[in-house]
C-alpha cells in the first residue's frame, strides 16, 4: 500500500534562546513505521533505512522486546521486514558501515541488563554474526562512524562493571558513564579512548568534517542537559562547544550535509513531564546552533537517518515514559 505524504509547510519563527536563525523547510508525513515502537535504533545504507529493537506492545504493563527487523525504502515509501534480529534490544545503536550493519550494546529484552555484544548483519546474505564485544556493557549509549570505526560512547554501564574514572570520567549515581571505546571492523578490535568530559545517558551523537559531537542526555536530577562537547580524534581530546539551545535526552542525532541534527527529547519532571517537537542543528563551519520548523508530532526514543536530500525521523513515544509510536517524519530544507 503507498501513502501518499501529507506535506506540512512550517517556517521557524526566530528568537528562541541560544539559536541565531531560522531555517526555512517543510515536514513531509511518509508511510508510518509498521508496528508501534519506542527506543529504537536507525540507520541507513546507500539503498534503505533499518529500524531495529526498542519496546513494542506486550502483556499487561511490561512490554515486550519485538525481533522483527524492519527495512524502509525511501524510494518507493514502503516498508518491508527481514527476519529477526539475534535478541531483543532496547536502548541499543545501529550503525552501517561499508556495506554491513552493527548492533552496538543495549539493555536485553524488555530490561535494563546491559550487554557487550556487537551483532554483525550482512544486507546481501541476510545472516547474522557476532563481533568481539564491546569492552563495557552497556544501554542508552550514543554511537558515531568516523573514517569506518564505530565509536560507542556515553550510557549506563551495566551493574558490575568496575568504574575507574581515567577509563569511564566521573560516573553518576544510576552509573551513567563517560565511557569512550571505539571499534574497528576490519580487525574486529576494540580500543579504549579518552572518556567524555560529561558523564551522561540518553545522548546522540555524530561525526562531522573529521570530529564527532556528543550532545544532550541527562544524568539524575537533570533530564535536560545543554551539554555539547566535541572529539578530536588527531590529539585523542574532548573540548566543550556551543550549547545546544534546548536542553533534552531521548534524543535523535544525526550528521547531514556537513551539519549536525537534533530531534525530539523527552524530560520527566514530579509535575511537568514533557516530550519535545523542537528541531535544531549545528553548523561546525561558522559555530552557530539554528532552529528548524518542529516536528509535527513531539517525541522520544525515536531514530533518524539522512537519506539524499532528506532526514527521516521515525518512531518513538509521543508521550513522556513508555509510550510508542509508528511516526515516519521526512524533513526537507528549502533552498
Amino acid at each position: 500500500m503507498r501513502f501518499r505524504p501529507a506535506i506540512l509547510l512550517l517556517l521557524a519563527a526566530c528568537g528562541s534562546s541560544g539559536s541565531n536563525s531560522s531555517v526555512p523547510a517543510r515536514w513531509e508525513s511518509r508511510a508510518p513505521v509498521p508496528d508501534p515502537r519506542t527506543e529504537v535504533s536507525v540507520a541507513a545504507d546507500d539503498s534503505l533505512i533499518y529500524l531495529i529493537g526498542g519496546y513494542g506492545r506486550g502483556e499487561g504493563r511490561r512490554p515486550s522486546a519485538p525481533r522483527a527487523m524492519l527495512a524502509y525504502d525511501p524510494a518507493s515509501d514502503r516498508w518491508t521486514e527481514l527476519g529477526e534480529i539475534p535478541e531483543g534490544l532496547n536502548h541499543s545503536s545501529l550503525a552501517a558501515v561499508n556495506g554491513k550493519l552493527y548492533i552496538i550494546g543495549g539493555f536485553r529484552e524488555s530490561s535494563r541488563s546491559g550487554t557487550s555484544a556487537v551483532r554483525i548483519y550482512d544486507p546481501v546474505q541476510r545472516t547474522w554474526c557476532d563481533g568481539a564485544p564491546m569492552p563495557t556493557p552497556r544501554g542508552a549509549l550514543a554511537v558515531a562512524v568516523l573514517d569506518g570505526r564505530i565509536h560507542a560512547i556515553g550510557g549506563n554501564a551495566a551493574q558490575g562493571v568496575d568504574l575507574e574514572a581515567h577509563d569511564h570520567g566521573l560516573a553518576a549515581r544510576d552509573r551513567s558513564v563517560g565511557t569512550h571505546e571505539v571499534y574497528d571492523p576490519a580487525r574486529n578490535t576494540w580500543t579504549r579512548l579518552e572518556p567524555m568530559l560529561t558523564a551522561r545517558n540518553h545522548l546522540g551523537a555524530a561525526a562531522i568534517a573529521g570530529k564527532i559531537h556528543v550532545v544532550g542526555g541527562r544524568v539524575p536530577g537533570d533530564m535536560e542537559l545543554t551539554t555539547h562537547e566535541i572529539y578530536d580524534p588527531e590529539t585523542d581530546t574532548w573540548a566543550d562547544g556551543p550549547p545546544m539551545p534546548t536542553g533534552r535526552s531521548g534524543i535523535a542525532v544525526v550528521a547531514h550535509r556537513g551539519r549536525l541534527y537534533v530531534f525530539g527529547g523527552e524530560t520527566v519532571r514530579r509535575f511537568s513531564s514533557k516530550t519535545f517537537d523542537e528541531a535544531e542543528r549545528f553548523d561546525p563551519a561558522t559555530g552557530r546552533w539554528e532552529r528548524l520548523p518542529p516536528m509535527p508530532t513531539a517525541r522520544h526514543g525515536l531514530g533518524a537517518a539522512s537519506f539524499g536530500e532528506a532526514i527521516y525521523v521515525l518512531s518513538g513515544g509521543p508521550r513522556p515514559r513508555l509510550t510508542l509510536g509508528t511516526m515516519n517524519e521526512r524533513l526537507v530544507e528549502l533552498p
